[in-house]
């Protein structure tokens, strides 16, 4: 614990007690936290409040996966009207402690209504959370589209034009990914390109995520021209919290044909099929695209994400 002008203390939670006072600010991942704190999703380490006697002035929390040392993201940051002050301080003690020295700062994520810059009240709320990360080194990474389809949306009946098989391996796959990987639009692909080759980038990212499903392989689907040779492919799959489409692409020698329409109605057809809730699935803005197949495919952006790095 430490304790700074103005009486200010920075400390960890103590605890799942203490929840309901890191809850005392409103935000979409209140709900679930809980559950996260249960999965090892989160640690009470993890999760930083700032208070001036029993009042709650600022909160930070990190976000990572069951078993890991170190947390992925930073993914929780609320300070109280005019008190930025005391949110630089929060985050920087917290990093401190949290973060090993040498080791990169976990990014930080934000989700924001959709037209959260059309409201002037939340749009100097997010400005505001803007400066705190860049007073401590942060920089603005992407902003991403949240778009989710929800049942009895159409979705297009296949056009013959492609076939859709399971994925044969993990080699096949990730050989596939490095493909798609040259010219993508996407954010995090292309920063992973300025620091290692495709196949090293493509394998990351299955490791990292994909190869984490607990959710049927089977859902995977290459899609194939007639003779065989692959088109693209989707990963529908169940995350922690939503079914989803993690990942869906179209190789470039077969790109501009409209092929990314039916590939992504076949992930959205095997997940439906599940009898889901909802899909989820996200884009950068700077994918036009892709956000436009999405939209052509009825999904509807129901938030925005917003990424700074150090």
């Amino acid at each position: 614990m430490t304790r700074n002008e103005n009486d200010l203390i920075l400390r960890p939670i103590a605890g799942r007690a203490e929840l309901d006072l890191f809850n005392r600010m409103p935000y979409v991942l209140n709900p679930e936290l809980a559950g996260d704190l249960e999965a090892g999703r989160r640690r009470p380490e993890w999760m930083w409040i700032a208070l001036r006697g029993d009042h709650l002035i600022a909160r930070a929390a990190w976000w990572g996966r069951a078993g890991d040392d170190t947390p992925l993201v930073l993914d929780i940051l609320d300070v109280e009207d005019n008190a930025q002050n005391a949110g630089v301080r929060l985050l920087e003690t917290a990093l401190a402690a949290i973060v090993p020295p040498g080791t990169p700062r976990p990014e930080y994520s934000r989700f924001l209504p959709a037209d959260w810059r059309d409201h002037a009240e939340t749009r100097r709320a997010v400005e505001d959370l803007i400066a705190i990360l860049e007073s401590t080194g942060a920089k603005l990474f992407a902003e991403r589209l949240r778009l989710e389809w929800r049942p009895g949306t159409p979705v297009p009946a296949p056009t013959g034009r492609l076939s859709f098989r399971p994925v044969r391996d993990d080699g096949e796959l990730i050989d596939l990914m490095a493909l798609v990987l040259d010219g993508t639009l996407d954010a995090h692909g292309r920063d992973d390109l300025t620091r290692m080759p495709a196949r090293d980038a493509a394998r990351a990212h299955y490791d990292g995520e994909l190869a984490r499903y607990t959710s049927p392989r089977d859902w995977w689907r290459i899609a194939t021209l007639p003779d065989g040779t692959a088109a693209g492919f989707v990963i529908a799959a169940r995350n922690d919290y939503n079914p989803v489409i993690a990942y869906v692409g179209v190789l470039p020698a077969q790109r501009g044909r409209g092929y990314i329409d039916e590939i992504l109605a076949e992930g959205t057809r095997v997940l439906a099929a599940q009898d889901v809730p909802r899909i989820r699935a996200a884009t950068d803005m700077a994918n036009i695209p892709m956000a436009n197949a999405f939209a052509r495919a009825g999904y509807v952006t129901f938030e925005r994400q917003l990424t700074m790095t150090w």
